[in-house]
């Protein structure tokens, strides 16, 4: 399972923009069966659970759109009550967000973003060495910062071209297709000719056909860490999970 943890940057010099980003993931069509809830954690913090890979990269990539957020993906064990808060679990996901975190604030010029395993005792599951789960995480940060850099790097005028192409995508065909920007070309009153070079432009393609391999690295991660009992907890450390230096 995984826990993301999504915290503001300059925070201290900017407007609390929780509530927007809150509201804008309630709004995502994600996939999996379950829409993950998503509630402020501490300060500028975001946290919530999440049990479908594909709907953490969809998540993480949003949160990275505009650039002010760091992006923290655990990836372990979770006890949670259904329908409670994500305050009140516990499990080595939680501590793993809150290092990822932690992490994707000291990336520097790299995109903010980073995956750690939840171990607990350097295990894995079906006996698989705890350094191949880390590897599987290290592997899945390394697509989703790739992805996150052509989504960091698009201008507002890709973005409404590429806006309009979700939005407009055929299912089964995938967004930005001959059909689809034709229509975009209509609905935005430009040439088709110029939504095939903002297409080609911002990277869109590309990063609709990697999105399932960054799902299928994280949910490979998830395979390989250590889940723990359903009635067992790790300690819960406030300390670990929620709080950290601005």
């Amino acid at each position: 399972m995984f826990v993301m943890t999504i915290d503001q940057r300059g925070s201290t010099s900017d407007q609390d923009r929780v509530p927007a980003l809150l509201a804008q993931v309630a709004r995502l069509e994600l996939p999996g069966m379950e829409q993950p809830v998503f509630e402020r954690s501490v300060g500028d913090e975001v946290q919530g659970v999440v049990r479908d890979a594909g709907a953490v990269v969809e998540i993480a990539l949003h949160a990275l759109r505009d650039g002010r957020w760091y992006v923290g993906i655990g990836v372990g064990a979770v006890s949670l009550a259904p329908g409670a808060s994500p305050r009140e679990g516990t499990g080595t996901a939680f501590v793993a967000a809150r290092k990822a975190v932690e992490l994707a604030k000291g990336a520097g010029s790299q995109v903010p973003l980073s995956v750690v395993p939840g171990i607990m005792a350097g295990e894995t599951s079906n006996d698989v060495p705890a350094g191949e789960g880390e590897q599987a995480c290290a592997n899945a940060e390394a697509v989703l910062r790739l992805l996150g850099r052509l989504v960091r790097e698009r201008t507002q005028a890709q973005w409404r071209v590429v806006d309009a192409l979700r939005r407009l995508g055929v299912a089964g065909q995938g967004p930005g297709r001959h059909g689809s920007q034709k229509q975009v070309a209509r609905e935005l009153g430009i040439s088709e000719q110029s939504v095939s070079r903002t297409v080609l432009r911002s990277g869109w393609q590309e990063e609709w056909a990697a999105r399932p391999a960054a799902s299928m690295l994280l949910g490979f991660a998830d395979s390989q860490i250590v889940q723990a009992p359903k009635n067992a907890q790790a300690p819960k450390d406030p300390d670990d999970r929620n709080e950290g230096d601005k």
